[in-house]
């Protein structure tokens, strides 16, 4: 109905909800804050800085795997 109601704001407005509807749908299923977030690449650059001159990648993410598997 906004997107038809040939107001300027409603239609940008209706096409921006479309535009993120997959975002807004996956933040209703999977609520996460961006303070956890940002605890967890802060996590990651740590261990990324800690391991820095080794090049294995599997071995990276085993460690940070084993990193978050106690903070469920």
């Amino acid at each position: 109905m906004a997107g038809e109601s040939g107001i300027p704001a409603l239609v940008g407005f209706a096409k921006m909800l479309t535009r993120h509807t997959c975002g807004i749908i996956n933040h209703c299923r999977h609520a996460v804050h961006p303070r956890r977030l940002e605890g967890i690449n802060n996590k990651i650059k740590v261990i990324k800085r800690k391991a820095f001159g080794f090049h294995d990648e599997v071995y990276f993410s085993l460690i940070i795997k084993n990193a978050f598997a106690s903070s469920n």
